[in-house]
C-alpha cells in the first residue's frame, strides 16, 4: 500500500513538474509574441511608378527597394536605398528630386528626404543639401541643413536652411552667402 502511494506520489509530482516546464514555455512564447514586430506589410523591389490625374503624369518614381508599412499606428513607406523622382507640373515642366533614402509618412504627407539630397529644375536650377523636406500638400520644400543653390548663368547661394516652392518661383533663405549673375542689357 505505502509502495503504491508513493508510486501514485512520484507519478503526480512528475506531471506537477511537466505542467511547470510546460508553463514557463508557454510564458515565453507569450512574451515573444507580445512584442512589437517591425516587419513591412508590404515590399517591393526595382519600382518604377507612375502617378496621373486626369489622364495627366503627374510623377514618376523610381526607387530600387520600398517597404510599406501601412499597418502600424503611424504609418510610413520606406526608401532605404533612394528615390528618383520627377515631379510633372502643368505645363509640363519637370522638377528632378534625388536622394540616397527618403521615408514618406501617411498621417502628415511630409517626405523626409536624405543624404546627397539633389533637386534639379527644367530651367537648370540645382539645390543641394544632406536632409530635406517636402509637405505634399503646400508643395513646400524646408530645411534647416546647409544647402547650396546654383543655376545655369553662374549664380551660387549658399548657407543653413532654406523653403521653397517646388518650382523655386518662391525661394527664403534663413543666412546665407552667395554671388548673383545676371546679364545687363
Amino acid at each position: 500500500m505505502i509502495k503504491i502511494k508513493n508510486n501514485i506520489l512520484s507519478i503526480v509530482t512528475i506531471i506537477i513538474v511537466t505542467m511547470l516546464f510546460s508553463c514557463e514555455s508557454n510564458i515565453e512564447k507569450v512574451n515573444k509574441l507580445s512584442k512589437t514586430s517591425f516587419i513591412p506589410t508590404g515590399e517591393a523591389d526595382s519600382l518604377n511608378l507612375k502617378y496621373t490625374d486626369s489622364g495627366k503624369i503627374k510623377s514618376i518614381l523610381v526607387t530600387p527597394k520600398m517597404l510599406d508599412y501601412s499597418s502600424i499606428k503611424s504609418p510610413f513607406t520606406e526608401f532605404p536605398k533612394g528615390i528618383h523622382l520627377t515631379i510633372y507640373d502643368n505645363n509640363g515642366q519637370t522638377t528632378i528630386i534625388e536622394s540616397n533614402y527618403a521615408i514618406s509618412y501617411k498621417k502628415t504627407d511630409i517626405i523626409d528626404l536624405q543624404g546627397d539630397v539633389k533637386i534639379t529644375s527644367q530651367d537648370g536650377k540645382k539645390f543641394e543639401t544632406s536632409q530635406l523636406y517636402f509637405d505634399q500638400k503646400n508643395e513646400w520644400f524646408f530645411t534647416d541643413k546647409h544647402f547650396k543653390l546654383t543655376d545655369t548663368k553662374g549664380s551660387l547661394f549658399e548657407g543653413p536652411g532654406a523653403d521653397f516652392s517646388k518650382d523655386f518661383k518662391i525661394f527664403n533663405m534663413q543666412k546665407s552667402s552667395g554671388l548673383m549673375n545676371s546679364i545687363v542689357n
